[in-house]
């Protein structure tokens, strides 16, 4: 069987020129902040798979207004080649609070972002030309 690249989904978080981010509990990227997201499941789609990920990191219910883009570079995550797939989402519900694998929740400034993890830094600059 060949090797297939992991899938992933991420959900930006934008209100008000603030971007919904989790500090990472877990490696790699541990302590950093991160756009919450995580493995789509087998038998999951990938939208569903976003709602349930933001649920859990940050305690927020969320809308998917649309999707930024997808995201590919093999170098992406350390663990090995992930793709994933990017949503712009609102928050609809729920009470900001950290979850499974975040140490912390915070709304940041776009312009004014924390160090990051992965690649969330040029996901966060293609959506600021975006909104």
């Amino acid at each position: 069987m060949r090797e297939s690249p992991a899938l992933t989904v991420d959900a930006v978080i934008v209100e008000g020129g603030e971007v919904v981010l989790i500090k990472r509990r877990n490696p790699p990227f541990q302590g950093r902040w991160a756009i919450p997201g995580g493995f789509v499941e087998y038998g999951e789609r990938v939208e569903d798979a976003v709602v349930r990920e933001a649920r859990e990191e940050t305690g927020l219910e969320i809308k998917i207004d649309k999707l930024i883009g997808v995201y590919s570079d093999p170098e992406r995550d350390p663990r090995g080649h992930t793709v994933s797939i990017v949503f712009l989402c609102k928050a609809v519900g729920g009470q900001m609070k950290a979850g499974s694998d975040a140490m912390d929740v915070e709304k940041f400034n776009l312009n004014e972002l924390p160090k990051l993890a992965f690649d969330h830094r040029l996901i966060l600059e293609d959506v600021k030309g975006r909104i």
